[in-house]
């Protein structure tokens, strides 16, 4: 895995700016969480990241290095919101997987690589064969994940994976992000507008507001002692908090 940095990025629609000279870094190896609430260029900056929005001004780099835009592989993968909109309905899983992965396998080790990819997040290799429409909203998104790790990625990005999920199964996916962290030291930036959600997987917390990165830092410091008022409205939001949260 590899350092994401994010470097004075301004991203602009029209006279809308919806990224404002964000610098952010997502080091090696660990998760970064970016929280705001809708509206608040936290997806903006993931789509510009994958070449999904158009960048006015400031660099991405990979270890340091422009993210490549040319080539079939794509050191970023990313994980959008709703895992049925993501997958080809005429596709089976298993079929999906397999087309992110880089070219060059046998059909023999692309299979058994399917196999793999799909008990690495808690799936049963013998449903390969069945259809989205078949699953799951929690089992969609687990064929997400495991086709965005099948193109061997660099960083990975998860843009809201749980927000369409039911309550129920969200505890599941996000336990499972947290496994595939630790397994594979995977480098993730996580997104979500729900503040318990990324206290629960990241290490890091970035809250964005207005195009802006207002507070950044550890999440357990972050969330303990806020600094900014946003941030403490964000974290009073969250059940079980103590609204009134030190300054």
């Amino acid at each position: 895995m590899s350092e994401l940095r994010f470097d004075g990025l301004t991203v602009r629609y029209g006279a809308t700016t919806a990224v404002d000279d964000v610098s952010l870094t997502v080091p090696e190896g660990q998760i970064v969480g970016l929280v705001g609430e809708s509206g608040s260029g936290k997806s903006t900056l993931a789509r510009a990241a994958v070449g999904l929005a158009p960048i006015e001004s400031g660099r991405i780099l990979l270890d340091g290095q422009p993210v490549p835009t040319t080539g079939r592989r794509r050191p970023l993968q990313m994980v959008f919101q709703d895992p049925y909109s993501s997958l080809d309905p005429r596709m089976s899983i298993g079929e999906s997987v397999a087309e992110a992965m880089p070219r060059g396998a046998s059909r023999t080790e692309r299979r058994a690589e399917v196999e793999r990819l799909l008990e690495l997040v808690h799936l049963d290799p013998t449903r390969a064969a069945a259809r989205p429409s078949e699953l799951s909203g929690g089992q969609r998104q687990r064929v997400a994940l495991a086709r965005a790790l099948a193109g061997r990625p660099q960083v990975v990005i998860a843009d809201e994976i749980t927000s369409a999920l039911d309550v129920s199964i969200q505890g599941a996916v996000l336990n499972l992000v947290r496994e595939l962290q630790s397994e594979l030291g995977l480098s993730m930036l996580f997104i979500s507008h729900n503040l318990a959600v990324v206290r629960y997987v990241a290490t890091h917390v970035a809250v964005m507001r207005h195009g802006r990165i207002v507070e950044e830092g550890p999440t357990a410091q972050v969330l303990a002692a806020p600094d900014h008022d946003y941030t403490r409205e964000l974290l009073a939001a969250v059940p079980g908090t103590n609204s009134r949260s030190p300054r």
